[in-house]
């Protein structure tokens, strides 16, 4: 087990806090834990979101079967899990997780781009699945979405491990995208379907999250590519 880290905090004990840390604007710190058996990689990413004044990794493990126990001590909000650990697998151990602190959200940390990994994960109800490839950038993105309560998946990897399933959206978010992809603007779709322009607009932020979009125009690339757009 891997000492704790102060991060972006003065307060070097190691006891869980008894709040939440401010940045200096105001803004909640969010805490992290990291788990990740390589020392250098481990090392890397510490070092990567720590420069972030909202990210604090404030507990490490280097396997699976101390992240339970860390998390319960420590109260992280986010915790990114390598999928390969040894003493229990990360997805197992995201399992484990959300049964006993089902406020932490996980985000998967990967080199596996396969599609039935990532099917693996969202079964496994995680909050994200970030590939250890990706820009360094991403990383820090990818925990503050799911800490908000969002996914954070990459697209392309979320379509093609999709592409056996049905569409995730409902009849209704499906009509207002398809009407968006037409052209049509929130107002517009509001009095074709009888509904409030408030109403259109959280249809497609719905919709832009559930797709793990970047935005409408990207959520409806996604949709299109899969077929999902009558």
């Amino acid at each position: 087990m891997i000492a704790r880290l102060s991060g972006n905090s003065t307060d070097h004990d190691t006891s869980p806090r008894s709040g939440p840390s401010r940045t200096a604007d105001g803004s909640s710190v969010i805490r992290i834990l990291l788990a990740e058996d390589m020392n250098m990689v481990r090392g890397a990413l510490v070092a990567l979101l720590n420069l972030q004044d909202d990210l604090d990794v404030i507990c490490e493990v280097e396997r699976g079967d101390e992240i339970v126990d860390m998390a319960l001590e420590h109260r992280p909000d986010v915790a990114i899990i390598d999928i390969d650990l040894p003493g229990v697998d990360g997805l197992s151990a995201a399992t484990q997780l959300r049964e006993r602190l089902p406020q932490c959200r996980t985000l998967i940390l990967t080199s596996l781009g396969r599609p039935g990994t990532l099917r693996r994960a969202l079964e496994a109800r995680v909050s994200g699945y970030l590939l250890k490839d990706a820009p360094s950038g991403e990383l820090a993105l990818a925990v503050r979405r799911v800490a908000a309560g969002h996914r954070a998946v990459d697209p392309e990897l979320a379509l093609a491990a999709w592409g056996e399933f049905e569409s995730p959206l409902t009849d209704r978010e499906t009509q207002v995208l398809r009407l968006a992809a037409e052209g049509a603007e929130a107002r517009e779709i509001a009095s074709m379907l009888r509904l409030s322009a408030g109403t259109v607009r959280n249809y497609l932020t719905t919709v832009v999250s559930k797709l793990n979009a970047r935005n409408r125009v990207d959520a409806i690339r996604i949709a299109r590519d899969a077929d999902w757009l009558p």
